[in-house]
């Protein structure tokens, strides 16, 4: 696993960052060879960071499985991948996970995001709290304009303490984002990469400049979601856009039905690894949507670039 302190801006622009679900078995201990074999798809893919966050439930996590999370996804990263786990989202869990982080040299985590019960500037005195016992940085994850303000990011990051930040407010219309606007004035775009998958990253890396983006559906097809970054950057937007077409149909159904429990199921159904049962409080789709997952997934994976 690469341990440097920080991901920097040229790192964080040569891979898209996968958002992997996290493999279980049956009994829902975590499983080592399906999480191997989903890993190893996606290096095959070009992907050299990898986020263990919302798509692999850590929200759910007991802190008790904690520390084997840790080691394996430290095992499994080989010498080429960044590893960045989450923690929370409650201060008092993340603060128990903080310490566990200590024993292991990952080189930032992020924090997940909650609103309620939270207050922006709440939100900014836990990541410093995090940041001081874990002794690592924080990646800011920006999913609700009403998280924290750009003022306070932009604090967070003069101060140090952020690693970078996943933006992914959701817009009807990408382009028209006055809180993104705000925050690239604030911070270095360089330090920001757009948060919800292939559908608006065009128009974020085009259009404020910031790098890179993270993404779920990338777990299906990396070697595709790496095409479309290198069209982005090459400023081949024909490209790009045809490329983001092929991943829409995925996309559509996890936005109709659930952006977690979707691709969990979908990485299953396709083959590329068999994800196993969804830890409580969320619980699997309905056999009924199955098939639609399934034949969206397979598409993707057959599809030509």
């Amino acid at each position: 696993m690469k341990t440097t302190p920080v991901v920097a801006p040229d790192d964080l622009s040569a891979s898209v960052i996968a958002v992997p679900p996290l493999c279980r078995r049956a009994d829902l201990s975590l499983d080592r060879e399906e999480n191997a074999r989903l890993i190893a798809h996606l290096r095959a893919g070009g992907i050299r960071t990898l986020l263990y966050g919302g798509n692999a439930n850590l929200y759910h996590i007991a802190l008790s499985e904690y520390a084997a999370l840790l080691a394996m996804l430290r095992d499994l990263a080989g010498d080429d991948l960044w590893m960045v786990p989450s923690v929370g989202p409650m201060y008092g869990t993340a603060m128990d996970q903080a310490a566990v982080l200590r024993d292991f040299q990952f080189p930032a985590a992020m924090m997940l995001p909650t609103l309620f019960p939270a207050k922006p500037a709440g939100v900014a005195t836990a990541i410093r709290h995090f940041v001081e016992r874990s002794g690592i940085q924080a990646v800011l994850y920006i999913k609700d304009e009403n998280y924290i303000t750009p003022a306070l990011a932009a604090e967070l990051v003069r101060d140090g303490l952020i690693s970078w930040i996943k933006y992914a407010v959701v817009r009807e219309d990408p382009a028209q984002d006055p809180y993104l606007s705000q925050l690239v004035q604030l911070v270095d775009p360089k330090s920001i990469v757009s948060g919800i998958g292939e559908q608006p990253a065009l128009v974020h890396l085009r259009d404020f400049k910031i790098t890179g983006f993270t993404a779920g559906c990338v777990c299906i097809r990396p070697d595709l979601s790496t095409a479309m970054l290198k069209a982005i950057q090459a400023g081949d937007e024909a490209r790009a856009e045809s490329l983001r077409e092929i991943f829409k149909p995925l996309e559509d159904l996890r936005n109709a039905h659930s952006p977690i429990l979707v691709l969990h199921h979908a990485v299953a159904l396709a083959g590329v690894a068999q994800t196993g049962p969804v830890l409580p409080l969320l619980d699997a789709l309905p056999a009924a949507l199955h098939p639609a997952i399934e034949q969206a997934a397979r598409a993707l994976l057959a599809a030509k670039a």
